[in-house]
């Protein structure tokens, strides 16, 4: 069993738990659309692309959770299940080839991707290369 920051904010930080909640969804091939590109004209949205076979998934999973909750709300996290019931279809039209796969997208378009476990400094230096991330903590406090 994956144990993820989500699971241990629940019981133990109600607060930061309902943050998590805004933050992160979880996704399907009918609500793909409204959860990542139609959102991703707000907001960017990072999506995982992930099984639950896979253990470089399961390690990668809270670590996206903690870079997410740091960022205040200025990008959000979907996660995307590959092996229930359509979403492979959603794998294949973005090409994702191995899983973990995480797409930025900004503007309903794929700006870009990574593939394979990555510590939170590498997620971070991904999402400042991509992104303002600086100017938008900037906002978020103001």
């Amino acid at each position: 069993m994956q144990v993820s920051l989500y699971h241990t904010l629940k019981d133990s930080a109600p607060a930061v738990f309902a943050l998590l909640l805004m933050i992160i969804t979880n996704t399907d091939m009918d609500s793909f659309a409204a959860d990542v590109l139609e959102a991703s004209r707000s907001k960017p949205v990072l999506v995982d692309f992930w099984a639950q076979w896979c253990a470089p998934c399961l390690v990668i999973a809270p670590v996206l959770e903690k870079v997410v909750a740091d960022l205040a709300g200025t990008i959000s996290l979907v996660k995307l299940e590959v092996d229930k019931g359509e979403n492979m279809k959603l794998a294949g039209q973005f090409k994702v080839r191995g899983f973990p796969t995480v797409i930025l997208f900004q503007d309903a378009n794929d700006m870009a991707r990574f593939s394979g476990a990555r510590s939170a400094t590498q997620i971070r230096a991904f999402l400042s290369k991509h992104l303002d991330v600086a100017d938008a903590n900037r906002q978020q406090v103001q």
